[in-house]
């Protein structure tokens, strides 16, 4: 019977080693994906303030020239 006991830690303790693995997989994936959308959010904040400030400046460069 401990042979049996045995099999079913080790096994146990396989799938726990698997399970981890997939939790560290899917933390990097996670990890990855909210880089991503960061990095997005960054360039759109970036055209959003260049032509914020670029539409007027030439507005008034129009108006005045």
């Amino acid at each position: 019977m401990s042979k049996k006991n045995q099999k079913l830690t080790a096994k146990q303790k396989s799938e726990r080693i698997k399970a981890a693995q997939e939790r560290e997989e899917r933390a990097k994936a996670e990890q990855e994906k909210a880089a991503k959308r960061k990095r997005v959010l960054i360039i759109v904040v970036t055209i959003i303030l260049v032509l914020a400030l670029s539409i007027p400046t030439v507005a008034l460069s129009f108006i005045t020239g």
